[in-house]
């Protein structure tokens, strides 16, 4: 798709959560290479207001900040009233976190707030925007989720479940939007270059932000679920063809001899 035909499609503005670095910055940077005006959310004010004097300067786009936590559960819901009236064709629901170990050793509060981010944020952004753009007649909602939310995986127990939340999420609402110009895609990436990653011990074939970002907006016609990383993708597809006992078997004992 071409840039024009792109921001026709999407534009004039994109919503994207989490976009105070990781995937998120790499997705409105490649927004607004594409000509796409942004409505920009994270905690860290400072931090995407710089990014907004950036991008105007180097893409010339508009950029509104809005200060947003999304472990609070009413934070959907602001982020649906301050974008009201604002011509939003393409909702990106990015934030997100993961917590990795044993599940029992893994904080109960911490797990707790892990839904509400990856879990309840999504589900009420796309809930409420979806009228929106179903009055525009076209538009699109991307999903980030990830590999881990294609199998239930050992040792990122939580962060997995929470994933294949968002997945189930994305596959539902791509089936109800066909045929309304709508289009959904669920981005599963593998492991990514981003703060999160850093310091990580094992990680391997990590692909970077901006390759993620720019596959994923390539592709948000081709939903319901996109992999961006070939490695991941083969590795995944592998893992789902195998009986799942012996899939979980596999994944737990690599985790062990890893540790």
């Amino acid at each position: 798709m071409k840039p024009e035909e792109f921001r026709e499609r999407y534009g004039p503005v994109a919503l994207v959560t989490g976009a105070s670095s990781g995937i998120g910055l790499a997705i409105a940077e490649e927004l607004a290479a594409r000509g796409l005006d942004l409505v920009l959310t994270a905690r860290r004010t400072d931090r995407l207001e710089a990014i907004a004097q950036r991008l105007l300067s180097k893409q010339g786009v508009r950029t509104r900040v809005i200060c947003a936590d999304l472990a609070d559960p009413d934070a959907p819901a602001r982020l649906l009233a301050e974008t009201d009236g604002c011509n939003v064709g393409l909702v990106v629901s990015n934030a997100g976190f993961n917590i990795r170990g044993a599940f029992e050793t893994s904080d109960a509060s911490a797990m707790a707030a892990m839904l509400i981010v990856n879990c309840h944020a999504p589900m009420q952004l796309a809930h409420g925007f979806l009228p929106r753009l179903k009055a525009r007649g076209q538009g699109g909602i991307m999903f980030t989720a990830s590999v881990e939310g294609l199998v239930g995986c050992p040792y990122s127990t939580a962060y997995s479940a929470s994933k294949a939340l968002v997945v189930s999420l994305g596959e539902g609402l791509w089936g109800e939007c066909m045929g309304t110009g709508i289009d959904v895609l669920t981005l599963c990436p593998g492991a990514t270059e981003s703060e999160a990653t850093e310091g990580m011990q094992g990680l391997r074939n990590l692909q970077p932000a901006a390759e993620v970002a720019r596959l994923a907006l390539d592709h948000m016609r081709e939903g319901p679920t996109y992999v961006p990383n070939e490695h991941y993708r083969q590795m995944f597809e592998g893992l789902r063809a195998l009986p799942r006992r012996e899939a979980l078997a596999g994944m737990a004992q690599n985790m062990k001899n890893r540790a």
